[in-house]
């Protein structure tokens, strides 16, 4: 717990040194503890566990901004997979609700970032209305199956 209050902190300062103060909503993607933290005008307002890319399936890192939205979206690329509530940030890579809640905490996804579809509506909203040049998405932490395949050295 101690790690993710040192991590949210970082987040936040991160967020404050880059000069994006004026941003209303922060999503901090910790791929390590496999959580999202969602801050609304530098306060903390939600912790949810996610999943991010299993084994050969990484999630970037990095800071992006939201590119566009997509209330119900399906993929083209995995069968049609639903995707509600999407947020695009990065060539294609998403933030969205998913129906496989029992894998949410641990790498399940083909690189997105999904979360309860509860909680990726509650995002969605907050995104919409705070606007895309309004939110950063901030993505830490190492993908957790190659941190436990080199583990031994």
């Amino acid at each position: 717990m101690r790690r993710l209050a040192v991590s949210i902190l970082a987040a936040l300062a991160l967020l404050a040194s880059l000069g994006a103060a004026s941003a209303n909503v922060l999503v901090h993607i910790d791929k390590s503890s496999q959580r999202m933290m969602v801050a609304l005008n530098g306060r903390l307002a939600y912790i949810w566990a996610v999943s991010t890319g299993r084994g050969g399936f990484g999630t970037p890192t990095g800071q992006f901004r939201p590119q566009w939205l997509a209330r119900s979206w399906f993929s083209t690329r995995y069968y049609g997979a639903p995707m509600p509530h999407s947020i695009f940030f990065h060539r294609g890579y998403a933030i969205h609700g998913t129906y496989h809640i029992s894998r949410l905490g641990g790498p399940a996804s083909h690189g997105c970032v999904r979360l309860h579809p509860g909680n990726a509506a509650t995002l969605f909203a907050l995104v919409s209305r705070a606007g895309l040049a309004n939110t950063s998405i901030l993505i830490t932490g190492a993908n957790p199956a190659l941190r436990r395949r080199y583990a031994h050295f």
